[in-house]
């Protein structure tokens, strides 16, 4: 096409870019979708992905396919995501790490702020404070008192150097003015076991992992970190509620796509995934989980993703945590 006004190039360039996101969108899906999840099979954020993959893959038309790909607190699957392209077959499930690699790697394959495009919030799940049962407290109140009493003494777990219980735990910190040595471990399961074994003073965990031995009594617990209290545990206080109104810090899950997918492609894959996380056997599922859904639009996710990356940053950069 010839165009003689040149002052109307700009426009007519700009029509036909909205024409061709229009264009893909009405065509999106062609071919089957690949859904990576940085995690393990089995755990909670794989269980999560297959259980929002099986009715995604009805409404869409086309597999959403889950890939496990491991590795590097979740730099691997994230990259993979970086180096495909940005059309939306190549879908990323992101956790908490996300947002704290930027400060925590000394380089990364990528710029997270940059090269990514939220899609939507799926679920998120508050962590709680259990203590080895011999350990003389049972509230909140009672940890810290302990705590500033025999400081530097008291440990706790995680399972991860840089994982959502660190962050939880170091704003806990922080808040209640205590010092308490950080013992990180490679995993949930080895953490809780540490504090059953008496290795460790107490942990900072996913809700889901410590609640059957709180039943057994072989774990006490002290305290979640969501505003609200959990269903799964419903007896055991908030933080907020405990004397520190406000404190908050919840795990969560989310999906991301390379940034450049057009709008239009992005906005679908939100809302049908919103649509799968309101079904009753998918809420069923997270429940049992532990997970709440808490969908957003993809333009409040990637408010909450910047916000986060903020946060998280600062409180990496204040432990002087660097990971090659």
């Amino acid at each position: 096409m010839t165009i003689r006004n040149p002052g109307l190039a700009p426009a007519v360039m700009l029509i036909a870019v909205a024409a061709a996101g229009m264009a893909s969108a009405q065509e999106f899906p062609s071919k089957p979708i690949r859904l990576l999840v940085p995690f393990p099979p089995g755990g909670a954020g794989d269980t999560l992905a297959r259980t929002v993959a099986q009715p995604l893959t009805r409404a869409l038309g086309q597999s959403v396919v889950v890939e496990n790909r491991v590795g590097a607190n979740t730099v691997i699957s994230t990259e993979i995501v970086f180096r495909a392209p940005a059309d939306g077959y190549t879908i990323a499930l992101m956790a908490t790490s996300f947002t704290v690699n930027p400060a925590a790697y000394a380089k990364l394959p990528y710029d997270t702020a940059k090269d990514f495009t939220g899609v939507t919030r799926l679920a998120s799940n508050p962590l709680i404070i259990c203590t080895h049962p011999s350990l003389p407290v049972k509230t909140v109140k009672e940890l810290v008192a302990l705590a500033r009493a025999r400081p530097a003494e008291l440990t706790w777990a995680v399972s991860s150097i840089i994982g959502g219980g660190r962050i939880a735990g170091e704003l806990f910190r922080e808040r209640a003015k205590i010092d308490m040595t950080n013992v990180p471990y490679g995993g949930g399961a080895p953490a809780a076991i540490a504090v059953m074994g008496g290795h460790t003073s107490m942990l900072v965990g996913n809700v889901l992992d410590c609640s059957p031995y709180v039943a057994s009594g072989r774990m006490r617990p002290i305290a979640v970190t969501s505003l609200t209290r959990t269903p799964t545990l419903p007896e055991v206080p908030t933080i907020a509620e405990s004397g520190y109104p406000g404190f908050e810090v919840t795990n969560w899950f989310g999906t991301v796509v390379r940034a450049g997918t057009p709008r239009p492609v992005v906005d679908r894959l939100s809302a049908e995934i919103g649509k799968a996380l309101r079904l009753p056997d998918v809420t069923e599922t997270l429940g049992r989980l532990g997970l709440t859904p808490t969908p957003l639009t993809p333009e409040a996710f990637d408010q909450f993703l910047r916000a986060e990356t903020e946060s998280n940053g600062k409180i990496i950069r204040a432990l002087k945590i660097r990971l090659e």
